[in-house]
């Protein structure tokens, strides 16, 4: 026997839909993360060899916009994210006028 959807259950495609671009989401940020560490890792070794410490400076502002990207993935996209957010609210406020133009 089937349940009936309340009005917060997505559709079975939407859910599978938004789970695969969380999913993605994230292996994004893994990716960036692993790349991140691999050339960080180069640059310090390169850096090391030369004497001078300049790695420090790529390190600490690709660091920065890693995490950036992981607070958005992790952190921001709880719940139904900013978009999906916005998006319900537009669709509240057609439903509320007749001619929303």
């Amino acid at each position: 026997m089937t349940t009936p959807h309340t009005s917060t259950a997505l559709p079975d495609t939407r859910l599978e839909q938004l789970a695969r671009k969380r999913a993605g989401a994230k292996l994004g940020w893994y990716i960036h993360a692993t790349v991140y560490l691999l050339v960080n890792l180069l640059l310090l070794a390169l850096s090391l060899s030369s004497g001078r410490h300049w790695a420090v400076f790529p390190l600490l502002g690709w660091g920065l916009g890693l995490a950036v990207h992981g607070a958005v993935v992790f952190l921001l996209t709880g719940g139904a994210g900013l978009h999906e957010r916005l998006v319900q609210q537009e669709r509240e406020r057609l439903t509320l006028q007749r001619d929303p133009w």
